[in-house]
């Protein structure tokens, strides 16, 4: 069975009751008899696996993509003759 945590708001005290899903939340706090609501908590994200972080997806070392695969240019290059 899942905890609840709940606030008062006239008196501000914060209690839990362990409730089955199916229940009606408490409406009346304990201690002074003001209304009571349930506090929302933002739940955890966890990230498990392969691929979430930026060097998952890097495979060798330091390779840049460019050096290797220089085009041959059209016209004349360095060092060559007009024919």
């Amino acid at each position: 069975m899942p905890i609840y945590e709940y606030e008062c708001g006239l008196c501000g005290i914060r209690f839990e009751r362990k409730q089955r899903f199916d229940e009606e939340p408490v409406s009346v706090c304990p201690e002074c008899q003001g209304k009571a609501q349930r506090v929302i908590h933002s739940v955890p994200i966890i990230f498990k696996g392969s691929g979430f972080y930026i060097t998952d997806n890097r495979k060798g070392g330091d390779i840049k993509p460019e050096e290797g695969k220089k085009k041959p240019s059209k016209g004349k290059q360095k060092g060559e003759e007009a024919a």
